[in-house]
């Protein structure tokens, strides 16, 4: 197969997310925009998950890529939404034409050669008008005060120091009247989380995932990768000056202490594969609408660029971090499938892509909703440590919640 790649005028971002978020794939940063659609025009299996090793770098460079010379993530790229469990199948997908466009109006086009022209796809694509719709059916599972109980027992093996960290999720499932846009949501969570990544990929059973991830889990450029683990929450009220909440949680003994865990462990698995490891000396402030994270930049170079990982290597290398798993990672995955009784599915998985080269971006599949028609599903979670508090806890994953349900629903959940 033969890919063209093309410098363009820029197009309206707005449209350009539409057509990515209801049908195809889309990744927007506050920087770049990359839309897919037409259609996948070759799928890469990952039978065995991120648990053995795939070469999609391989894979996509048995195809040819002509045309003009551009950064990374602007030729033949292949997006994925990827499982929480690492045994489980993925997939990845090149889209037919894949639109990158960066926030000072650079723009190209990549498209397989003799496709139709991709403005018609473009122009007839209607721009979103739904609005959020009052919830028909709303489901907890577990129970708000199931799901108390479950960090209370936690809590008691971290205190007998058989593991250090945890995170517990819990879900909600749900319906509304009208089959849901995805576009619409992708518009809503770009103007209320600014700093975010949006995006809306397929999984399967012909649903969508659509959220906006504050935590960058690696971005791999060449030899050098950079992480920006976020661990340690607080709420922040609506119409109040957040200075206060943000002191108190740089003041924070437990959110720092479950910070330092991630990070620690994070440098650790990057430390096998990295010669030159540099972290911020001290956390740093993440604001989001309703909440604040505590957030720490990471970044690590290979001396031997040749035989640096490429982005899907060191997704298999880092995933699923403290800030979604625990420490030591398999002791904290098997109570985690204890306590919570509920598949993660797609939740808290990868989300992102990777190029021909091996250059890519992934985040944390968090803070979105998974939409099939009239239904959704929604999940929120916490970090547990040993000095955590079950309702504190319990309160921090409902303000999560309503957050995320916001871009879906007029009714408070």
């Amino acid at each position: 197969m033969r890919f063209v790649r093309e410098r363009i005028e820029p197009v309206n971002r707005g449209q350009l997310r539409a057509l990515g978020s209801r049908d195809g794939w889309l990744v927007e940063t506050a920087d770049v925009i990359r839309s897919g659609f037409g259609g996948a025009a070759l799928s890469i299996q990952l039978a065995a998950g991120l648990e053995h090793h795939t070469d999609a770098r391989a894979q996509m460079r048995e195809h040819e890529l002509e045309g003009v010379t551009a950064p990374p993530g602007t030729g033949i790229v292949a997006f994925a939404s990827l499982p929480f469990d690492r045994h489980a199948p993925g997939q990845l997908d090149v889209p037919r034409y894949l639109l990158t466009q960066t926030r000072d109006g650079q723009a190209w086009i990549t498209r397989v050669a003799g496709s139709a022209p991709w403005a018609d796809l473009l122009d007839g694509e209607p721009v979103p008008s739904q609005e959020t719709q009052a919830v028909r059916t709303l489901t907890y599972q577990p129970t708000p005060e199931e799901y108390a109980h479950s960090v209370a027992l936690a809590v008691e093996v971290l205190r007998r120091k058989e593991i250090d960290k945890v995170v517990l999720a819990r879900a909600v499932t749900g319906s509304v009247p009208e089959s849901l846009d995805a576009a619409a949501i992708a518009a809503r969570l770009r103007q209320r989380e600014p700093i975010c990544t949006i995006y809306s990929l397929p999984t399967p059973g012909g649903r969508r995932f659509v959220g906006a991830s504050p935590e960058l889990l690696v971005r791999r450029t060449g030899a050098t990768v950079q992480c920006h683990p976020l661990a340690g929450t607080i709420a922040l009220p609506a119409n109040v000056a957040p200075d206060d909440y943000h002191n108190w949680l740089l003041g924070s003994t437990k959110n720092l202490h479950e910070h330092t865990v991630l990070v620690d462990d994070l440098v650790r698995h990057l430390s096998s594969h990295y010669d030159d490891i540099t972290v911020d000396a001290t956390p740093s402030i993440v604001t989001l609408r309703t909440v604040a994270h505590l957030g720490t930049w990471v970044s690590a170079v290979r001396q031997d660029r040749a035989t640096a990982p490429d982005a899907l290597d060191v997704l298999r290398l880092l995933h699923p971090t403290a800030a979604v798993g625990g420490i030591p990672r398999d002791d904290a995955y098997d109570l985690i499938a204890r306590l919570e009784q509920h598949d993660r599915g797609h939740y808290a998985g990868p989300v992102g892509w990777i190029d021909a080269e091996g250059d890519g971006e992934w985040w944390i599949g968090i803070r979105g909703v998974i939409i099939h028609g009239t239904e959704f599903e929604a999940w929120a979670g916490a970090g547990i440590v040993s000095e955590s508090d079950p309702i504190a806890e319990r309160e921090e994953t409902k303000d999560k919640l309503a957050s995320v349900l916001s871009s879906v629903l007029v009714d408070r959940v």
